[in-house]
């Protein structure tokens, strides 16, 4: 999807989230989410799955999503539409020109 990507499929507004981590007086920390933008963005699910896990099941959707391109996004953030959070994985430049961004996320907490 990425390397022909139509500028009219860039149909889904998200906002582009980093973390940042504050000490919680316990001895661990509390991570709070700051706004860097609001992007427009094509988000296309490509797979998903669910598991039992912590006597819950866990289901996650993995998706495609691929933004204009910017040089700050790393796996470390995250891409958020109302309550949906897609967790980036991978940030990469599909052709090398600098024209799109291809973030392979999660979304979790189904």
């Amino acid at each position: 999807m990425s390397g022909d990507t139509p500028i009219g499929a860039l149909r889904t507004r998200l906002t582009l989230e980093s973390p940042s981590r504050a000490a919680d007086g316990g001895g661990g920390a509390a991570v709070t989410w700051s706004t860097v933008a609001d992007v427009w963005a094509a988000v296309r699910a490509t797979g998903g799955g669910e598991k039992f896990e912590f006597d819950r099941a866990d289901g996650k959707v993995t998706h495609e999503i691929v933004l204009r391109h910017r040089g700050d996004v790393t796996p470390a953030m995250r891409l958020r539409a109302g309550v949906r959070v897609f967790d980036i994985r991978a940030a990469f430049d599909p052709d090398g020109r600098r024209r799109w961004l291809t973030c392979l996320a999660e979304e979790r907490d189904l």
